[in-house]
């Protein structure tokens, strides 16, 4: 039996791959490459498609001569999700720059969807309509791009999203799975198909876009040195993420820690909608069953900590905040709140910007990064309670990856402030981990009751019980958010 499968995450600044023992249940190899992005006009943020498959080929070649071609049992693709690729069917090469799912170009012409538009969006797609997903990045191409208005009187045009892009250069298969269709604002979510009204209102038509297919479909096969491996298990990475961290029954949830703060919170089969400003979206289809799943996301978490170390220059690291945050014993009447390009979920208003607030002469450094660190804590709250409200489902724990998750003061206090279990994995690529065994399952080689044993835990951290302090923290919080509204 074969004993490797690799896991592939393409994302946004770079490009990982790993390869997995399945029977071992860890990763024995691994390989990176960073991804550039240009950003050729405010607001604007791309990347070139070709240095993505490049840097694919890299790390994939990489880990199959690592594991052997003939002992890989599998590819699976995660991937940055919102991303738009063109490119042209026949030879497979990029039209045009792909559009990141960062870019606002668009957001003018989605602040101008009209209100009945916007409730058919969202009932037929989970998703609030904004610049953020696909269509109407693929509008802008088609109306701002010569090539491609002539590839598509041809016929030759192919749009897709990153991972459809990938699969074709790998199988020549054009193909997506439902997770990352989901994200583009023109898939029905429980009919499980494109949405003809909605591609018309974006004039989107039909023949550019991929066939959408289950995430445990077989997406082809792709030959390494003689070796013919199947590619099997795609997830956008957030999903891959879900996966990943053992979130297999309604009511688990995870929060991703990186530039910006993901949580997806496990509804089971039902699609929940939310009144709070949350997106609905697909978790995977595994088996013929489809999980659906609540999503919140912030745009600013590491990024604050990052703005410490690159734009203020009181940290030298990171790693360093976790220290001088425990150098006192809270942010001394000091909220912040990380809206340097606005504030996602549950708010959506980018215009609304960063604010620290409560400053006296008896402010530190260290006061303020705590409350950085503190405010990560306080905007996962912002969701949680959204999505245990719209959903009616309790949280039981919540399960963390990402850089920041190596922090046990931001753990802790986020744990103290959610007032729930946080639950650390040994693992912390979760995307990839989840990826893999994503792919393990769609090809057959484990099977569902085998899953729960590959997510091993590092440590659970622990509320307080004095849930009335906490409580008071978060409502400062909020009204340091009121503030930062209004400066629209």
């Amino acid at each position: 039996m074969k004993k490797y499968v690799i896991a592939l995450d393409e994302g946004t600044t770079s490009v990982r791959a790993g390869v997995y023992d399945i029977h071992k249940g860890v990763f024995v190899h691994r390989a990176q490459q960073e991804v550039g992005q240009s950003y050729p006009h405010s607001g604007w943020v791309e990347q070139d498609a070709n240095e993505i498959y490049y840097k694919v080929m890299y790390v994939l070649n990489d880990c199959v001569q690592a594991a052997g071609a003939e002992n890989v049992a599998g590819i699976g693709i995660a991937n940055q999700r919102e991303t738009v690729v063109f490119w042209n069917r026949e030879t497979g090469e990029p039209v045009c720059p792909a559009i990141v799912w960062q870019c606002r170009r668009t957001g003018k012409f989605c602040a101008s969807i009209s209100t009945e538009m916007r409730k058919k969006i969202k009932e037929k797609t989970g998703l609030l309509p904004d610049a953020y997903f696909s269509a109407s990045k693929i509008k802008w191409n088609l109306e701002n791009i010569p090539e491609a208005k002539k590839l598509r009187e041809e016929g030759k045009l192919c749009a897709g999203t990153v991972e459809s892009f990938i699969i074709f250069r790998l199988t020549g298969k054009f193909l997506t799975d439902y997770t990352n269709a989901s994200r583009t604002m023109l898939f029905d979510i429980r009919k499980m198909q494109w949405d003809k009204e909605l591609c018309d209102f974006f004039g989107i038509p039909l023949e550019i876009l991929p066939e959408p297919v289950p995430s445990d479909s077989l997406f082809g096969t792709v030959k390494f040195r003689n070796n013919v491996i199947p590619v099997s298990g795609v997830l956008g990475d957030q999903q891959a993420a879900l996966f990943g961290q053992a979130c297999y029954r309604e009511g688990d949830g995870k929060i991703t820690y990186g530039t910006g703060l993901f949580m997806l919170f496990h509804t089971g089969e039902r699609c929940v909608f939310s009144d709070s400003g949350l997106l609905t979206t697909i978790g995977y289809t595994l088996n013929g069953k489809t999980a659906y799943a609540l999503e919140g996301s912030a745009f600013n978490a590491g990024s604050a900590v990052q703005w410490l170390r690159d734009g203020l220059g009181i940290v030298k690291s990171s790693e360093e905040t976790e220290e001088i945050a425990r150098s006192v014993t809270d942010a001394g009447g000091v909220s912040f709140v990380p809206a340097f390009t606005g504030l996602g979920a549950p708010h959506w208003n980018s215009e609304a910007r960063g604010l620290l607030t409560g400053i006296s002469r008896g402010t530190t450094r260290a006061h303020i990064v705590r409350a950085v660190l503190e405010s990560i804590a306080y905007t996962a709250r912002d969701l949680a309670d959204c999505m245990i409200r719209d959903s009616g489902i309790c949280l039981r724990e919540i399960k963390c990856d990402g850089g920041a998750c190596a922090n046990s003061f931001l753990m802790q206090f986020q744990s103290d402030v959610l007032g729930i279990g946080v639950n650390r994995p040994k693992e912390r690529e979760s995307t990839l981990l989840g990826v893999a065994l994503f792919s393990a399952v769609s090809l057959g080689i484990l099977n569902a009751d085998e899953l729960q044993n590959k997510r091993v835990s590092e440590k659970i951290f622990t509320p307080s019980p004095d849930r009335k302090k906490y409580d008071e923290l978060y409502e400062s919080y909020l009204l340091a958010v009121k503030r930062a509204l209004l400066t629209e």
